[in-house]
């Protein structure tokens, strides 16, 4: 079997079932707003724009948003996450054997994802995930997000390997939209936080579990 030169993964709903703490994080919140708290399908549908996209999301759906009078949001958002950011969160079944087999073969791996760069790296050190990669590489002020392709990139130049030699994994549209503007090959995990239907994306580049996640090229 012979892998790709890199693999380059979404963190939140491709390798890490993270949705229960951002949920939990969410209605702290939204309770300490005044506003009803939202379920779990609701968060997840919410996910994958960045943090503060969810939080305009969830304040949209329990009244209304104002970024001026609402700018306190986002801190009790990140403060309540903090402080149980990995209580409920794991890697999905089989993601670190597949890691494990990735690195034996000389992969070179990275992470992605819009979740802001310093909570990412904690999960990661937390979950004891940042050992199998290079670059863990996440949203910061200033820069843009994904779909943007400027992060993918970046990812690839810190990795110093072409684009060409990458395979970008992520469970999402917004992760597919992404790959294709950086012209890099992706594969998606379609049971993570799928939000929008990719009826474009052969079953060839889909896979539903990771013990079988088929990760290779000829």
């Amino acid at each position: 079997m012979t892998y790709p030169r890199a693999i380059l993964f979404d963190l939140d709903g491709t390798l890490i079932h993270s949705a229960p703490d951002l949920h939990a994080a969410a209605n702290v919140m939204l309770g300490a707003m005044g506003r009803d708290t939202l379920d779990l399908a609701t968060i997840i549908s919410f996910i994958g724009n960045g943090v503060e996209a969810l939080v305009e999301r969830c304040l949209t759906a329990t009244g209304d948003y104002d970024s001026r009078r609402d700018q306190p949001a986002l801190g009790m958002f990140l403060d309540a996450y903090a402080a149980d950011i990995t209580t409920l969160t794991r890697p999905y079944p089989g993601v670190v054997a597949a890691l494990e087999d990735f690195r034996t073969a000389g992969v070179s791996l990275g992470i992605c994802t819009n979740k802001p760069a310093e909570p990412a790296r904690e999960i990661c050190n937390l979950l004891d995930l940042s050992r199998y990669f290079e670059v863990i590489d996440g949203a910061m002020p200033g820069h843009p997000k994904k779909p943007d392709p400027q992060p993918l990139l970046r990812c690839c130049d810190l990795l110093g390997v072409s684009p060409l030699d990458v395979l970008y994994v992520g469970d999402s549209a917004i992760d597919y939209q992404t790959a294709r503007n950086a012209g890099i090959r992706f594969r998606l995990y379609s049971e993570g936080y799928l939000n929008d239907a990719l009826p474009e994306l052969p079953g060839v580049d889909r896979f539903s579990n990771w013990a079988t996640h088929g990760i290779a090229i000829s």
